[in-house]
């Protein structure tokens, strides 16, 4: 793993690759006590010419200093970050799986480690970059069985649900953990003030198709801007769909064609079934559909089978 250090105030300056291990911290240390962190997530692909791409590393950098700036951080530079991933990847390159049976899951990391007892900015910071290999993260024809939360909410305006916050996620463990005993595979949040409009899910973005037109919940502070919405958005403009983003009620996902999930983690999934106030409907997932169409285009870009003409592909050697 990659691991570099700098004060409050100050700026991070050469850091080093190191075994993986644990890292010690002060039981003062600001992350613990005050959840003063970020993260980010991209992963390296292995070729069938047997080389190593990253996808959009840049976009993940620039996304860690917004959401930097948000939690009073200082954060490294793009060249710094896409530094320590390259050399944390070529680091673990024995551990990228072949072409179709998965990816290197790259975990760039940046927390308050430094004691403070005051509700304040620690005083010193940690950047560190780590590693593991992953496999394909939803398999079968299905999709996902979402379950529309109107209780619990995920993010609040002026919040942080905007960005990378490692407090953003343990909240949506209780919705999980509900959703799933009834069945359902994951959760879509509602926004929390009118408790109308589709958000998110506890991980990833969404997509729902009507007729020629795409939409997507718009950016606003409590949507996550991800790097695979972003390009999703590109793709199927190319193909010549109508992308709007807006505040989406939750009517229209209950009257969609097809929806779908966007995320590092999950690429393009289809949602097979989507379950609110007791109401279900369920959506097309067979290989005739948007999603597998986006999929298949994503997917072929960053792995090298199709090729790269955005450039947004970065070969690691």
């Amino acid at each position: 793993m990659y691991i570099m250090k700098c004060s409050n105030g100050g700026e991070f300056s050469q850091g080093h690759l190191t075994p993986y291990r644990n890292i010690e911290l002060s039981p003062s240390a600001g992350v613990l006590n005050y959840g003063q962190g970020l993260f980010e997530g991209l992963k390296a692909y292995r070729t069938e010419d047997d080389r190593f791409l990253l996808f959009r590393p840049e976009e993940n950098a620039l996304r860690m200093q917004m959401g930097a700036e948000r939690m009073l951080m200082p954060s490294p530079s793009t060249q710094q970050f896409l530094d320590a991933v390259k050399q944390t990847v070529l680091a673990n390159k024995r551990w990228i799986p072949p072409p179709g049976k998965g990816t290197l899951y790259v975990r760039p990391l940046l927390i308050g480690s430094g004691p403070v007892l005051g509700v304040a900015p620690a005083a010193e910071y940690t950047f560190l970059v780590f590693a593991a290999p992953v496999g394909i993260y939803h398999k079968g024809p299905k999709g996902l069985n979402l379950y529309v939360e109107d209780q619990l909410h995920r993010a609040t305006p002026g919040g942080t649900g905007g960005v990378k916050s490692i407090t953003n996620y343990s909240p949506a463990y209780l919705a999980q953990q509900q959703a799933r005993a009834k069945g359902f595979s994951d959760v879509l949040f509602l926004d929390s003030v009118t408790g109308k409009y589709i958000e998110e899910l506890i991980a990833c973005n969404i997509f729902v198709l009507k007729g020629n037109v795409l939409a997507t919940p718009a950016v606003h502070g409590t949507i996550l801007p991800g790097i695979t919405r972003k390009s999703i958005i590109t793709i199927a403009l190319d193909f010549g769909y109508q992308v709007e983003e807006r505040v989406i009620p939750v009517e229209d996902l209950l009257e969609a064609d097809e929806a779908f999930c966007t995320g590092t983690a999950v690429v393009v999934t289809p949602i097979g079934a989507a379950t609110y106030q007791g109401k279900r409907v369920e959506y097309n997932t067979g290989k005739g559909t948007l999603f597998h169409k986006l999929r298949e285009t994503l997917t072929g870009i960053q792995t090298g089978r199709l090729e790269d003409k955005k450039g947004w592909t970065m070969e690691i050697n």
